[in-house]
C-alpha cells in the first residue's frame, strides 16, 4: 500500500486541474485504477512557468506496487494475441481521432510547437499501428534438426515469448511517441509494462495510457507514474523486472546499466550528428535541409544535426545559405502555427547552452547567427570557427546551436565527423554513387543517410547506434523481438 501524506487540498485541486483542463482520470495509474490522491508534483510550461497541473510523484514503495501489480496481472490476467492486436489498432484509431486535445498536451509541456506536436501525435498513431501488425514477429519457425545427425527423428519449432516485465524510462523530447516506441511493441509480444516519464511530460505518458486502457489493453498490464531519481531507482533496481528500455543520457545509461546486472537492456543515449557536405553536393537542397534538422524541437532532438563538415569549395555558400534560413525562422510562441522555434524544456538548459556557445566565442568561434538567450528561449545559432575541443563540437548540445567547419580531404572529414563518443546517424551530401558508398561504409554509426541530414527516421525502421549512443535497436519489430525469447519446442516421434 501506498505511504503518501500529502495534503488533502492539494490532492483535490490537482485533481480537479487533470480532469477539467486535459480530460485526464488521474495523475497516475497502477493495479488497474487510476491514481487521484497525493499529486504533487507540480507540472509547468516552459514558455511561461505556468501551472498546468499536479501529478502523482512515486516513490520506492509506490514502484513496488506498480511492480507487484503487472506482475499479477502477468499470472492471472489472460490476454490472447488477437486482443492485443485489436485493443493497438483501436488505440491508434482513438489517438487519430483525438490529435487535436492529445497535441495541446504535447505542446503544453514540452519545448513543441503545436504544429510539432501535431506530427508527434499521427507519429505515435503510427507507431501503434505498427506494433499490432508486428505478430508475425513473434511466429518463430521450424528448427532445422535434420541439418545433423543427432536430429533424426525429432521434429522442432520456435515460438517468441513475453521477456515478463518491462522498465519504461522515457525523455520529454518526444513524450508520446517515444512511450509508444515502449508500450506498443512491449504490450504486443504479451508483456507488461512500468512507465516512468519525464518529470517534465508526464501528461502526455498519462494521456497515451489512458487511450490504451479505453482501447481495451488489460487493465493490469501497464501502470504510469512519474517521480524523482529515487523512484527511477527503485524501479531498475527491482529483480522482478526483466527488460529495461531506457532513453535519456549516457551518465544515466551508465548507472542503469550497472543497476541491471544479468538482464536485458535497450539503450537510447543520444547522438553528436554529423553532415558532410562534398565539392559536388546541391548546396542549396544541402543548406535547406541542415536547417531543418538542427532546428526541430528547439534542437533538443537526438538526431539533430549538430557538425557540418562543408567542403572548402562549398564552405561560404553553405555558411551564408544556412545562415540566411536560420535567421528567417520564427522563434516564439508554441502556441502559434507560424513559430518554428519554441523554447528550451527549461531555463537552466538554455543557461547550459548559453555558457557553451559563450565558450566557443571565448575560444574564437564566430557566431553568424543567433546566440542570444532571452529565460528558456534561445534564438537558432550558427556558429563558425570554433576549436577542435570546444564543447559545442565535442559533446552532444540538445539545443539549437549548429557549427560549420571546412575540410579538404574527405578521408579527414569523415575521421573529424567520427571523432565523438557518440555514433547516432550521420548525413552525406554528395552527387558521386562512390562517394556515397565510401563514406556509408567508413562511417562509425547506425544510419547513414545519402543526400540528406541526420534527422530523419521512420518508426518501422531499425534505431540506435554504435558507441555511447546506445545498447540494442528500437523501431518497432526490432523492440518486439528484443522484448520477447525464443523457445524451442522439441518432439522425438521416433518413440
Amino acid at each position: 500500500m501506498t505511504t503518501c501524506t500529502c495534503d488533502r487540498i492539494t490532492t483535490e485541486v490537482g485533481s480537479a486541474e487533470l480532469a477539467s483542463r486535459w480530460s485526464l482520470p488521474g495523475g497516475a495509474y497502477w493495479g488497474g485504477r487510476w491514481r487521484t490522491e497525493c499529486l504533487s508534483l507540480e507540472v509547468t510550461d516552459p514558455e511561461d512557468d505556468s501551472v498546468l497541473g499536479r501529478v502523482h510523484a512515486a516513490d520506492a514503495v509506490d514502484i513496488d506496487d506498480a511492480v507487484t501489480g503487472v506482475a499479477e496481472s502477468l499470472r492471472s490476467e489472460p490476454w490472447p494475441l488477437w486482443e492485443r492486436r485489436e485493443s493497438l489498432e483501436r488505440a491508434a484509431r482513438i489517438l487519430s481521432a483525438e490529435s487535436g486535445r492529445l497535441a495541446s498536451i504535447i505542446s503544453a509541456e514540452s519545448s513543441k510547437t503545436i504544429t510539432e506536436a501535431t506530427r508527434e501525435v499521427a507519429r505515435a498513431a503510427e507507431t501503434l499501428r505498427l506494433s499490432a501488425a508486428a505478430t508475425d514477429v513473434l511466429e518463430g519457425g521450424t528448427l532445422p534438426l535434420e541439418d545433423s545427425a543427432r536430429g533424426a527423428g525429432r521434429v522442432g519449432w520456435s515460438r517468441r515469448l513475453p521477456v515478463g516485465i518491462v522498465a519504461a524510462i522515457t525523455p520529454f523530447n518526444d513524450p508520446m511517441n517515444l512511450v509508444a516506441h515502449k508500450l506498443g511493441p512491449a504490450l504486443i509480444g504479451g508483456n507488461g509494462v512500468v512507465l516512468k516519464p519525464s518529470q517534465a511530460t508526464p501528461l502526455s505518458a498519462l494521456a497515451f495510457v489512458d487511450v490504451l486502457l479505453r482501447a481495451g489493453v488489460a487493465p493490469g498490464r501497464v501502470a504510469v507514474t512519474a517521480g524523482g531519481p529515487g523512484a527511477g531507482e527503485a524501479l531498475v533496481s527491482d529483480r522482478r523486472v526483466d527488460l529495461i528500455s531506457f532513453t535519456g543520457g549516457p551518465r544515466t545509461g551508465e548507472l542503469i546499466a550497472r543497476s541491471a546486472g544479468a538482464r536485458k537492456v535497450l539503450m537510447e543515449l543520444g547522438g553528436n550528428n554529423a553532415v558532410i557536405v562534398c565539392a559536388d553536393a546541391t548546396v542549396h537542397a544541402a543548406a535547406a535541409a541542415i536547417v531543418d534538422g538542427a532546428f526541430g524541437v528547439a534542437g533538443q532532438n537526438c538526431l539533430s544535426v549538430q557538425r557540418v563538415y562543408a567542403h572548402a569549395a562549398v564552405y561560404d555558400e553553405v555558411v551564408r545559405l544556412v545562415t540566411r534560413g536560420t535567421e528567417a525562422l520564427v522563434v516564439g510562441s508554441k502556441r502559434s502555427p507560424r513559430t518554428d522555434v519554441g523554447p528550451l524544456i527549461s531555463a537552466r538548459e538554455a543557461k547550459r547552452i548559453e555558457e557553451w556557445v559563450d565558450e566557443a566565442r571565448l575560444g574564437g568561434a564566430v557566431v553568424r547567427a543567433g546566440g542570444r538567450r532571452n529565460g528558456t528561449f534561445f534564438e537558432p545559432t550558427v556558429i563558425t570557427d570554433a576549436a577542435a575541443d570546444a564543447r559545442v563540437v565535442t559533446e552532444e548540445v540538445f539545443g539549437p546551436v549548429v557549427t560549420i567547419l571546412p575540410f579538404t580531404d574527405l578521408d579527414d572529414a569523415l575521421a573529424r565527423a567520427d571523432a565523438t563518443e557518440y555514433g547516432l546517424q550521420a548525413g552525406v551530401f554528395t552527387e558521386s554513387v562512390p562517394t556515397a558508398f565510401y563514406a556509408a561504409e567508413r562511417l562509425s554509426v547506425g544510419t547513414v543517410l545519402i543526400n540528406d541530414t541526420s534527422d530523419f527516421r521512420i518508426d518501422a525502421m531499425p534505431f540506435g547506434g554504435f558507441k555511447r549512443s546506445g545498447i540494442g535497436r528500437e523501431g518497432v519489430r526490432s523492440a518486439v523481438e528484443a522484448m520477447t525469447e525464443p523457445k524451442n519446442i522439441i518432439v522425438n516421434a521416433a518413440l
